[in-house]
Parts: structure tokens; sequence; C-alpha cells
């Protein structure tokens, strides 16, 4: 019987862990006009010289997961030309966000974020 109630224990003390690392480890996503007000310092993308000379344009969207912090920890690369995606990416790693919160805490996000890069 203590075998069991033991082992009863350690399942729902199991259980409990696992639903509260997944709570912390849940990312907030905002829209894209959230994202933009929250950014405090923003770097813009370089046009690659061979897409001008190409005449390769268009929109890049990219995606950021912004730490608690408000750096941006990851950048996702969700659609565009590879030769325009590469400099937005690497533009916005370099940006800096005001914390996103949830119940007034900080929390992870994950920002939509566009480029249009146009001759």
């Amino acid at each position: 019987m203590n075998t069991l109630r033991t082992a009863v224990w350690s399942l729902v003390a199991l259980m409990l862990w696992s639903v509260a690392g997944c709570a912390q480890g849940e990312i907030k996503k905002v829209s894209r006009p959230e994202a933009l007000a929250a950014v405090v310092t923003k770097v813009q993308p370089e046009y690659p010289p061979i897409a001008r000379q190409l005449k390769v344009h268009g929109v890049a969207e990219l995606e950021a997961v912004v730490s608690e912090d408000g750096m941006v920890e990851k950048v996702n690369i969700l659609s565009g030309n590879p030769v325009l995606t590469k400099p937005a990416a690497d533009a916005l790693k370099r940006w800096k966000f005001r914390p996103f919160t949830s119940d007034g805490k900080p929390v992870k996000a994950l920002a939509p974020v566009s480029f249009d890069f146009s001759l």
C-alpha cells in the first residue's frame, strides 16, 4: 500500500512538474502592430549589391523570437527570396524590443516582421 501511494505521488509530482515546464516554455504570439510598437532599436537591412544588380526585389517575411529582456534570440525566415532574407535576418537579430508581458511578467514572444526591398 505504501509503495502504491509513493508511486501515485511520484506520478502526480511528475505531471505537475511537466505542466509547469510547459507553461514556462510557452511563447506569446504578438501581432505585427504590437511588435512594431515595442521596437526600441531598429536596424535596417543592407540591400545586397548582387540583388540590386540583378534587380531582385520583394518582401522578406520573418518572425523574431524575443527573449524576456527584449533581445532577439532567434529569427525564423517565413518567406522571401534568399538573397533578401539573409540580410533581413541579420538586421532583425540586432533589433531590441521592450519586453512583452503576460499577467504583468516578462515573457518570450514571437514577433512577425517584414522588410520590403524595392529598387
